[in-house]
């Protein structure tokens, strides 16, 4: 399976959420470690596409599209570092 960085589920993102949180920081709900969802190792094989964090393993994000319905899952990021 290629593994892509966050950049590869930007666009879902923005299209579903209507934020960028790719350029933002997060902190993975299983380990702590803090970085920008963009350096995520993401993987789009499969039904869905999953960030996992770099430094664990863990999943962050999970998107799954159905019918042109996007479904964002969020819980394994334990908190976003947003600028306004």
């Amino acid at each position: 399976m290629i593994a892509l960085d966050g950049n590869a589920i930007a666009g879902d993102l923005i299209e579903a959420l209507g934020v960028d949180l790719a350029a933002e920081t997060c902190k993975c709900a299983s380990c702590g470690a803090a970085g920008f969802l963009a350096e995520a190792v993401v993987y789009t094989r499969g039904p869905g596409r999953v960030a996992r964090c770099r430094v664990c393993g863990e999943v962050l994000v999970v998107l799954v599209t159905i019918r042109g319905v996007t479904c964002v899952d969020l819980r394994g990021v334990a908190e976003f570092e947003m600028e306004i």
